[in-house]
């Protein structure tokens, strides 16, 4: 069973940007490669018990256990000794990565407040978009009550356009809000 944004890059992306960038194979139209979803948890690192909750919650965002980041180096300035426990991340790739992404366009970006949509800015010139989400409240996984602190969390979308303009324009036939 296709997913509702594997169906809606097949009928509308593919065809439309076939037509406007003239690409003459199907192999060489862009498409969602991977999701990081990545959440810093530097404050944890003494706190066991929040890195547990930060863990659970980015387990419920994700559907996928996320992995543990450590630190590579002690910095003396952070009180950090390399191994310490610094992050969350996390890797989606196929139907969990399009059910991501449909919740994130339909449900949890809508209910950001004062939402204008999001930067057009964020291509890293090799066709990668990076997201920034300040609470991790707008997702309806999440629970109100048994949120401990709000934490942010920075997604990547990992395509294999060549251009920022052909990721974008992928992007944005997937359905995300960009900002005008």
């Amino acid at each position: 069973m296709a997913t509702r944004i594997k169906e809606k890059y097949l009928a509308e992306a593919v065809p439309a940007l076939q037509q406007k960038f003239g690409y003459k194979n199907v192999m060489e139209i862009p498409r969602l490669e991977k999701v990081i979803i990545n959440m810093g948890l530097g404050d944890c690192k003494d706190n066991a018990k929040a890195l547990e909750s930060a863990v659970a919650e980015l387990t419920q965002i994700a559907g996928q256990k996320p992995l543990v980041t450590k630190a590579k180096k002690s910095v003396a300035n952070f009180k950090l000794r390399q191994g310490m426990n610094v992050g969350a991340k996390v890797t989606l790739r196929g139907a969990r990565m399009e059910e991501f992404i449909d919740k994130l366009v339909n449900i949890a970006l809508p209910r950001v407040r004062d939402f204008r949509g999001v930067s057009a800015k964020a291509f890293d010139g090799r066709g990668n978009y990076a997201l920034g989400i300040k609470e991790q409240l707008i997702f309806p996984e999440i629970e109100y009550d048994k949120v401990e602190k709000i934490r942010g969390m920075e997604m990547i979308f990992v395509t294999t356009a060549k251009t920022d303009e052909e990721a974008k324009e992928l992007l944005r036939l997937l359905g995300m809000p960009f900002a005008q």
